[in-house]
């Protein structure tokens, strides 16, 4: 049963967002609080490259229009269009949680991901600071992680990922998909501005921590004009490597989508859907493995090759060593510790 709580103070904060032209969000946001009895979702997903993913909020004030995770609210009994964006489910025990789960013999130290649904530094985390204390306890243990973000508010805690950077494993992958702030901003309504991404990779880079950019979703006729330009802009500011991500419209997702871009896009919305089906096999959406995050046929194949062809060229996903960390250990077993 979730449990309403009162709004905590207005987390839309100049350090965590960059609104253009005037433009400010919604602010009637509901905070539930979810007495979930463990932390760590577990994937059994042959196309992911995790076992397991923490997240600390369900539902993103973000509003990103295209994310997958939209139908994971519907579990809840909300729904998956503005309730996602203004009803969230906070983990208060997350931190206690995850403590207790490396102190359990079972546990090997595996890499666990933040944000493996919806973001770990979505704005409310300025006020809650559920995954800075999380962070805080992968320290105390050295167990290695890795973080999917497209908020500037992890700038906050530079501290410590360069704590864990030092004891542990750490990759740090910053999601951006648009180049033109424009096209960003109507899409991603409440997320930090691209150009304020793309100074967290560089502050990250300088840090010596490693970072890599997600474009993710790419959407056919309307950013896979941008992707030259992003990774020339991620290698100039130390991105290391980059990944692209096609569009994923699964359930709810694509009703959510599609009234979106009609709104903001009229002209080029049928343009936009016929290419993803050209890419899906004359469907908008395939959940298959191994399918879900690309497409097929020419034009796919066309934005893939230039795609890897520009991040060779710009020196992106050579391969690095990474330096040896000590292992995972318990308190007890750590004399740093005492």
């Amino acid at each position: 049963m979730l449990k309403p709580v009162n709004n905590p103070p207005n987390p839309f904060h100049s350090h965590c967002i960059e609104y253009l032209d005037g433009l400010t969000p919604q602010t009637n946001i509901q905070i539930f609080e979810d007495a979930t009895r463990s932390i760590l979702a577990r994937n059994d997903s042959p196309d992911l490259t995790h076992r397991w993913s923490l997240n600390p909020y369900r539902g993103c004030t973000h509003a990103c229009s295209y994310c997958y995770a939209r139908p994971s609210h519907e579990y809840l009994d909300f729904g998956a269009g503005t309730d996602f964006e203004t009803k969230i489910v906070i983990k208060k025990k997350a931190p206690e949680l995850l403590r207790q789960t490396f102190l359990k013999k079972n546990w090997k130290g595996e890499e666990i991901l933040f944000s493996g649904d919806t973001d770990c530094y979505q704005p409310l985390e300025a006020c809650y600071e559920l995954t800075r204390e999380c962070l805080k306890v992968c320290l105390e243990f050295g167990n290695p992680l890795s973080i999917i973000t497209k908020s500037f508010l992890m700038i906050r805690d530079l501290d410590l990922l360069s704590a864990l950077h030092e004891r542990t494993h750490l990759f740090v992958t910053v999601s951006i998909p648009f180049w033109n702030e424009s096209d960003a901003r109507k899409m991603e309504p409440n997320a930090a501005s691209v150009r304020k991404r793309f100074e967290a990779v560089e502050l990250l880079a300088k840090r010596g921590i490693k970072v890599g950019l997600l474009v993710a979703p790419l959407i056919p006729g309307l950013n896979d004009s941008d992707i030259p330009s992003i990774l020339k802009e991620a290698a100039r500011r130390g991105a290391q490597y980059a990944e692209p991500i096609l569009l994923r419209l699964p359930g709810s997702v694509k009703p959510v989508f599609e009234e979106r871009i009609r709104q903001l896009y009229p002209m080029r919305t049928d343009k936009i859907l016929s290419r993803m089906r050209s890419m899906r096999g004359g469907k908008l959406y395939d959940s298959t493995f191994g399918n879900r995050h690309r497409g097929h046929g020419p034009y796919w194949d066309n934005l893939e090759k230039i795609f890897r062809m520009t991040c060779r060229r710009l020196g992106l996903n050579r391969s690095v060593t990474m330096p040896q960390r000590p292992g995972f250990l318990r308190p007890g077993l750590q004399k740093e510790l005492f």
